[in-house]
């Protein structure tokens, strides 16, 4: 359910995603706040009553943020999901605020002076400049655009001119009052509100102290997400490039039923959102570091691409974990352009730790992790992923693995029983071990785990992080493999080198799955799982030094010589 002072668009919502209610304010409507309120409660309820077991999603930008933090502090049981763009309830802070006082001196402001109005739509217009950009971006031949951009800036002059004459002169006090008296009633009853909040906030709003007021929300708020758009206007939504339903895959925000499922509620990720996480994550590394992907055959046969890989699932790939996951972008992008296939990564609970995520730099780190159909690692969700015929990607090194020290690149740290095999066994799925090399050909690795523990406030620091705000995963479980406390080592990068992936022979559990359910023979079966992702490494710590285009230099010329689009040659096989 939207709640604006504007209508919107239903078309950014797929209808599979949302059923769209709108609520719109006719210019000539003088409807008192609280009427509003109790309008758009008696919607909630009667929706809820109709689906209980369905989240209500409530959007809410400037005035329509505290209209949906008004219904729901009236209704804290309700099911309630609040989407809070650039709240009005920093009204006493915006630059409305000399305005406040004189309303009385506008109601009664000639006719004359109305004109004046449009510069104050003008902060509310957003970034003309972005808009621009984002009928650039779309990548349409010249003369196109240049129509496009015509035909844009055409409509949206003549809009700020003739504003006064669709608005009566006295719409402009009766909103400032109205707003005045929306800010008022939400900020008096924000203690009284339950409901999960994801709050987006541009940093150039020129109307409101957005970034500032999003700060202050979270920590009044009691299940509160941020995501932050320095770039952007107060009309967030009205500018190029932000699709709303992406930001809240993205923030884990969606769910069907009371309780979210990151494996029944994910939406595969859609052309645009992939452009989005390729042009952002992918693209760079594969530029740089032009990866070679391997796959062995069912006779033993190992070939270039990944022709080796089953199309049909389930699939289990299970591998090395560099140095911070630097081998997942080229993972997700050749799988998804060479086979179609949409990897269903098991990752730590930390990546969708909504408390936690106040600890990064940037909130939205994780983001296209989610957006990609990352899962948190647990049996139930490993299950699921299987029952659907996916293809999951397992690390059984887990953190300790992609946050090892120096001198143990390529090292693994598996734990000493099977985890996974006797699942794939009972669903009959291929399990694919894979090596991978490359991270000590882009990063050195100067500052490791033990190196920080000597610093005292950076110790201090690591052990805040890891106190209680991080799950542990393998509690039962001791040795390296138990070692899971979360931090970020220190690089330095290189020149880079090349990324070099070998998935090993497909091994077919399907006429072993009563077999494998016995623990020993399972635990053979890990064995050799893991004794095949070592070999695969070792084979190609020994083959890449054959290749003679390592070097980035080498694939530069190469491609300079043959084209960009050209793919660079490797090693024989």
């Amino acid at each position: 359910m939207w709640s604006s002072m504007e209508s919107f668009s239903s078309s950014t919502f797929p209808p599979w995603i949302f059923d769209i209610w709108c609520l719109h304010i006719p210019v000539m409507d003088r409807t008192p706040f609280e009427d509003l309120v109790r309008l758009v409660e008696r919607t909630v309820k009667s929706e809820s009553s109709r689906s209980p077991n369905r989240p209500i999603y409530l959007v809410g930008e400037s005035f329509g943020g505290c209209l949906a933090l008004a219904v729901a502090a009236r209704n804290p049981t309700a099911d309630l999901m609040l989407i809070l763009v650039n709240p009005a309830t920093s009204l006493s802070k915006s630059q409305l605020r000399p305005l406040l006082p004189l309303l009385p001196v506008l109601e009664a402001m000639p006719e004359q002076l109305h004109v004046g109005f449009p510069y104050i739509l003008g902060l509310v217009a957003g970034d003309p400049f972005r808009m621009m950009m984002a009928t650039i971006e779309k990548g349409l031949p010249l003369q196109q655009t240049v129509v496009e951009l015509s035909e844009n800036l055409a409509a949206t002059l003549p809009s700020l001119s003739v504003v006064a004459d669709i608005l009566p002169r006295e719409s402009l006090p009766w909103k400032l009052q109205i707003l005045k008296s929306a800010a008022s009633f939400a900020n008096s009853r924000i203690h009284a509100i339950k409901a999960e909040t994801l709050i987006l906030a541009s940093g150039k709003d020129q109307l409101l102290p957005s970034l500032e007021e999003a700060e202050r929300l979270y920590h009044l708020l009691p299940t509160c997400q941020i995501r932050k758009f320095n770039d952007s206007g107060h009309a967030l939504l009205m500018e190029g490039g932000v699709d709303l339903v992406t930001i809240i895959k993205g923030a884990g925000f969606y769910r069907r039923t009371r309780k979210i499922d990151y494996v029944s509620d994910f939406m595969p990720p859609t052309p645009s959102e992939f452009k989005q996480v390729y042009d952002s994550w992918y693209r760079l590394v594969d530029i740089a570091l032009s990866p070679v992907m391997l796959s062995t055959l069912d006779d033993g046969k190992i070939v270039r691409g990944l022709a080796g890989i089953p199309q049909k699932g389930p699939v289990v790939l299970v591998g090395y974990h560099m140095l911070l996951g630097l081998e997942l972008g080229p993972l997700f992008n050749r799988f998804l352009y060479e086979k179609n296939i949409l990897l269903r990564g098991m990752a730590h609970p930390l990546m969708f730790g909504k408390n936690w995520e106040r600890s990064l730099l940037d909130y939205s780190s994780f983001d296209l992790y989610r957006i990609m159909g990352g899962v948190p690692v647990s049996p139930s969700n490993f299950y699921k992923l299987l029952s659907q015929n996916s293809h999951v990607l397992l690390y059984p090194g887990g953190v300790r693995e992609a946050l090892h020290r120096k001198g143990e690149e390529y090292k693994l740290f598996w734990p000493l029983q099977s985890e996974f095999v006797r699942m794939a066994a009972r669903f009959g799925a291929t399990i694919i071990p894979f090596g991978v090399i490359g991270e000590d050909d882009i990063l050195n690795l100067i500052i490791d785990y033990d190196d920080f523990l000597k610093i005292p406030f950076v110790k201090s620091l690591i052990e805040e992080i890891n106190d209680g705000r991080v799950r542990r995963l393998r509690d039962e479980i001791n040795g390296e493999v138990a070692k899971e406390d979360i931090y970020f080592p220190g690089v330095l990068p290189k020149l880079p080198g090349r990324f070099y992936f070998l998935f090993g022979k497909p091994i077919d559990t399907q006429a072993r799955t009563e077999e494998l359910q016995d623990r020993e023979r399972a635990h053979e079966l890990y064995i050799h799982v893991k004794s095949e992702v070592e070999r695969n490494i070792a084979y190609l710590k020994e083959k890449r030094e054959k290749d003679p285009y390592r070097t980035f230099l080498s694939r530069l010329i190469y491609q300079a010589i043959h084209g960009s689009a050209t793919e660079v040659p490797t090693f024989e096989v």
